[in-house]
């Protein structure tokens, strides 16, 4: 028989997961300013493996409006600006010969509404998969009074698996309010 910490604790671990996730996809939303975590998911190949611009750079954020890439290798200068500039994050890096700059414009009123718009859709997945964990939570629960629980005890297993999705539901919003207000903010 299924043990109702069990149940509840797997739920709550994927819940977990669901807000965790939203929050590493938010961080990879620009908001106007500087951030090194807009560069992971561009890969360069170095010495034929694809890897993260930091595994073969030193990557900082000088002031609020630039990123700049600083080779450990002259021969990835290419490379790496070829890698920026192929990628979907529309910026124009610039090439000194020693620094890559990129330099992060102010965003327009237009795309601070569609950057809104991508930060709610990855709440919306975050919350969907919230909603899955305390569906599949509950189902199992039902299961376990076939297998010899008392209809009490997994009665009491819903209410806490409705709390447990109240609690990760507010969570998301809160992330999702944090990051439209930093997009949002000039």
């Amino acid at each position: 028989m299924a043990d109702v910490k069990e149940i509840l604790s797997a739920a709550e671990e994927r819940m977990e997961e669901a807000v965790m996730y939203l929050d590493e996809a938010l961080s990879h939303i620009r908001a106007g300013k500087a951030n090194i975590k807009l560069l992971d998911g561009i890969r360069v190949d170095n010495y034929g493996a694809m890897v993260p611009i930091n595994n073969c750079a030193a990557v900082t954020t000088p002031d609020a409006r630039t990123i700049a890439i600083k080779p450990w290798d002259k021969s990835m200068f290419k490379v790496i600006e070829k890698a920026i500039i192929n990628s979907d994050l529309g910026i124009m890096p610039e090439n000194n010969g020693e620094i890559i700059r990129i330099g992060i414009p102010p965003l327009t009123e237009e795309r601070r509404k569609q950057l809104v718009k991508q930060s709610s859709k990855e709440g919306e997945q975050a919350k969907v998969s919230v909603r899955n964990a305390r569906r599949d939570t509950v189902e199992k629960l039902k299961k376990a009074i076939k297998d010899g629980m008392s209809e009490d005890v997994s009665k009491d297993g819903e209410a806490d698996t409705q709390k447990l999705h109240d609690k990760y539901i507010k969570q998301i919003d809160a992330l999702l309010a944090a990051k439209e207000k930093e997009i949002m903010t000039v």
